[in-house]
């Protein structure tokens, strides 16, 4: 088990803090910080405040991932998916959001707008090569490595 500090902010008041949903699950639920609910309608983005900080362990992560519900009945998911918060930010955590479907969307105080999921992150060291080793796959990019249609 990893010990992650989070340090609840002013604007999350009675909101719960991220939390699995389940014994299994991979993500915990953030809920919206809001002090007033956020119209987001088609196509517009926005920050939106989760009302905590975190000390991530040296390395560590955390990814901000949509939640799938919200993507499948609404069209409403994270810009930049995932987004990750470094071991070294302490500002407050938040969810680009951003409104897919055809509809205005409205973003209420506590409403579970995202998961986030810690991970583990090793640093690496690049090295300059003149040659690369051979795989099958080569330098085949896009369509390459999946089903031939």
């Amino acid at each position: 088990m990893v010990t992650v500090k989070i340090k609840p902010l002013a604007n999350l008041g009675e909101l719960p803090l991220p939390a699995y949903q389940s014994a299994q699950a991979a993500g915990m639920d953030v809920a919206a910080a809001v002090d007033a609910a956020v119209v987001l309608q088609p196509g517009e983005r926005r920050l939106i405040p989760c009302g905590f900080s975190l000390e991530l362990p040296p390395g560590y992560e955390a990814q901000m991932r949509p939640r799938s519900g919200l993507a499948l009945k609404h069209g409403l998911t994270l810009l930049n998916s995932p987004g990750t918060i470094d071991a070294d930010y302490r500002g407050e955590v938040g969810a680009i959001l951003i409104n897919h479907g055809s509809e205005p969307f409205t973003v209420e105080r506590g409403m579970r707008i995202a998961q986030m999921v810690i991970c583990a992150l090793p640093q690496v060291e690049l090295v300059v090569a003149d040659e690369l080793g051979d795989t099958e796959r080569g330098a085949g990019g896009f369509g390459h490595s999946g089903i031939k249609a």
